[in-house]
């Protein structure tokens, strides 16, 4: 008998959903029905339709075909190209998971020096966006502020969008505007992909351990889909339609803001009655006063490093469209506008470059004092 050749696997590559050819039954029956319906729709309207006309319906019965067939297939390595934007501080730990998963990988960064260790790991670098997003089925993007998702996104020449095909994802993980991932999410509908706006919480150490807890809004099936690269980053909680991944993230935010106050504000405090800080530190820490803010900065704020796990200047953003949430919704948060005065007063100080347990810098500031400085004796 002659030898059988083996099967090749299919590639999104070849794909104009953005999802793999599936060989089951149900997809079969999907082709099916959709294949009755263009011949339906040759033999009934060719008549009153321009060539061009049926010629564009025929294409997007084509893409619907795709779409049906490639909707029970699993993402994995093998047939699903990746697309990095953004390899800043969190970035660059959540895009190597996906490489040394197996995934392949093109990148984009504004600074390119800093895309430079990902390619080292086997990253393929691209000049902008759009460029990523022809290279690839599913497309996240983690960058600063709410102009730069637009610009990354949605810019008509240079985004994303621009060139992702029918069926691709974009995966917005920055923290934006809730108003903004609606609107990425009805472009995307519009030109027949999907959007899932998937902020996340852990800092730098989350992102370096996989082990972020990732808010996502958007459809309900899409985000299902994608639980195989969610998986390598951190545990997904589904929050609800588009914009929702963002609410559920801004109201993280506002919780982390007045923790952070109040974990500052027990160690300036417990300075000055001449405790040991970091003795106290330890000691509250598995109390009710512990916290992961706690865990995460505490030792930090001791030994005086206040390096950027997450910015100053970009909390500043986040605690601002809080505010201006909590402004269109009719509540008033108190503690979120003092969190967010004090970190301003950071800012002032040239120090916006510096991590969020920075904190610590205002309110030694308030009270002249340095907790640094070893507890006097009683």
């Amino acid at each position: 008998m002659p030898e059988e050749r083996p099967k090749k696997k299919s590639s999104m590559l070849h794909m104009q959903a953005g999802f793999p050819e599936q060989r089951k039954i149900n997809a079969s029956m999907r082709l099916a029905v959709l294949l009755g319906s263009l011949s339906h729709h040759q033999s009934t309207t060719q008549s009153h339709l321009t060539r061009a006309h049926s010629a564009a319906t025929y294409l997007h019965l084509l893409r619907s075909m795709a779409t049906a067939a490639a909707s029970f297939d699993p993402i994995s390595p093998s047939n699903t190209r990746v697309g990095w934007i953004g390899t800043g501080v969190m970035g660059h730990s959540m895009c190597s998971h996906l490489l040394k998963a197996g995934y392949s990988v093109t990148v984009f960064n504004r600074t390119l020096s800093k895309a430079q260790p990902l390619v080292h790991l086997g990253a393929s670098l691209a000049d902008n966006p759009a460029s990523v997003a022809a290279q690839s089925d599913v497309v996240f993007s983690i960058v600063g502020f709410p102009s730069d998702v637009r610009s990354v996104l949605l810019d008509p020449t240079t985004g994303a969008l621009s060139s992702l095909r029918p069926g691709g994802v974009l995966v917005d993980m920055t923290t934006s505007e809730p108003s903004l991932a609606v609107s990425v999410s009805d472009a995307a509908t519009a030109k027949g992909c999907h959007s899932v706006d998937a902020p996340v919480s852990g800092g730098d150490r989350g992102a370096k351990a996989g082990s972020l807890a990732i808010f996502a809004g958007g459809d309900q099936s899409v985000v299902t889909r994608l639980n195989p690269l969610f998986a390598l980053l951190g545990r997904t909680y589904y929050m609800g339609g588009a914009g929702k991944g963002q609410y559920a993230k801004l109201a993280n935010q506002i919780t982390i803001a007045s923790n952070m106050v109040g974990m500052v504000e027990g160690m300036v405090f417990a300075h000055k009655a001449k405790l040991d800080v970091g003795l106290f530190v330890e000691a509250i820490s598995t109390g009710g006063a512990g916290s992961k803010s706690l865990d995460l900065y505490g030792s930090r704020i001791l030994k005086r490093d206040f390096e950027p796990g997450f910015f100053v200047t970009h909390f500043i953003k986040d605690l601002g469209i809080c505010l201006k949430e909590c402004q269109d919704v009719g509540i008033a948060l108190p503690g979120l506008a003092l969190a967010q005065q004090l970190y301003l007063s950071l800012k002032a100080h040239g120090e916006g470059h510096l991590g969020t347990q920075a904190l610590v810098l205002a309110l030694e500031r308030l009270n002249n004092i340095s907790i640094d400085s070893l507890p006097a004796s009683a």
